[in-house]
């Protein structure tokens, strides 16, 4: 029986020639993911030790070259620089004249929208803004995540299609973000992502000072449970302590924070009085309950008691 052989991704029409300048944890591995997709990288760009290893490793057999000569080899350039770097980055390529008329010119960051390569648009280079709404390590499994991945997308409305199809291509799901909202649409990811990292390090720390031996074992069910219920129902999902009204509970943990972990009392109490105010609002924290919380909150020092003796807690993990 003969069998059917399927097509090489390298035989796809329009396969472009792949270089990257940046090579931190996002540009080796959408490189990398692009090269599974038949596009070709050629060059990659790296200072440090750790950057060289990381194109060694997603990369392996791609040159490491000065950024200029990136550019001069790529016909698609991905430009993977921290946020604050990558204006002075384009303005400097754009003058040395780096940029060729047609290349297309991708960032990653979630801070800018295409506006930022606007020194590349005028001497001919084609902008795009592709922020990956992912964390990366830096390892071949970043490639992996990258299938069913979010990317914000901003381009000129020309580009639009092309944009959305580079991102199409490396597994990740386009969405359109107006080049005037991308500041808050990175506000938004990072308060929710990077502060998810600090409250569940503060809170494996917390644990372990309590005795628990394997406190990542203790908080994987009940927060990937939290974050599904509140990715399904938002503020409904609000539980606990704050939500209920507890102010005694509240009360000692804030005395407990601060004689354990004073560090964290400040992040504790802002927290709580977020969660308080949207309790509220969707009206799962009873406003005669109210008043009690918000005082402890205000001083984080008192608190009322059960009527048995008891902080009022139910005895749960919510």
């Amino acid at each position: 029986m003969s069998t059917v052989q399927q097509p090489d991704p390298r035989d796809r029409p329009a396969r472009l020639t792949v270089g990257v300048v940046g090579a931190g944890r996002v540009g080796p591995a959408l490189a990398a993911s692009l090269q599974l997709a038949g596009h070709r990288p050629v060059a990659v760009s790296g200072v440090s030790d750790a950057s060289r290893r990381r194109a060694a490793l997603l990369l392996p057999d791609v040159p490491v070259v000065p950024p200029a000569e990136v550019l001069a080899r790529a016909e698609l350039v991905l430009l993977t620089v921290p946020d604050d770097t990558l204006p002075g980055l384009v303005e400097g390529l754009a003058e040395t004249g780096a940029v060729r008329p047609g290349q297309l010119l991708v960032h990653t960051s979630g801070r800018y929208g295409s506006k930022v390569l606007d020194p590349a648009l005028r001497v001919g280079g084609l902008p795009l803004a592709l922020h990956p709404a992912m964390t990366f390590t830096g390892t071949p499994v970043d490639v992996q995540r990258l299938a069913g991945c979010s990317f914000g997308v901003t381009a000129p409305h020309e580009l639009r299609l092309a944009a959305e199809a580079l991102v199409i291509e490396m597994g990740g799901e386009p969405e359109w973000i107006a080049e005037e909202r991308r500041p808050l649409y990175h506000a938004a990811l990072a308060l929710g992502a990077n502060h998810l990292v600090t409250l569940v390090a503060q809170s494996m720390e917390l644990l372990r000072e309590a005795g628990v031996e394997a406190p990542d074992r203790m908080l994987g069910p009940l927060l990937g449970a939290a974050l599904d219920n509140a990715l399904r129902s938002g503020d409904a999902a609000l539980t606990g302590p704050v939500a209920r009204g507890d102010a005694g509970t509240v009360a000692a943990h804030v005395a407990e924070l601060r004689k354990h972990a004073p560090q964290t009392v400040a992040g504790y109490l802002a927290m709580a009085r977020a969660t308080a105010d949207r309790a509220l609002a969707h009206g799962l924290l009873k406003p005669e309950l109210a008043e009690d919380l918000l005082g402890v909150l205000a001083n984080g020092t008192t608190g009322t008691t059960g009527t048995d003796g008891t902080d009022g807690a139910e005895g749960d993990a919510r």
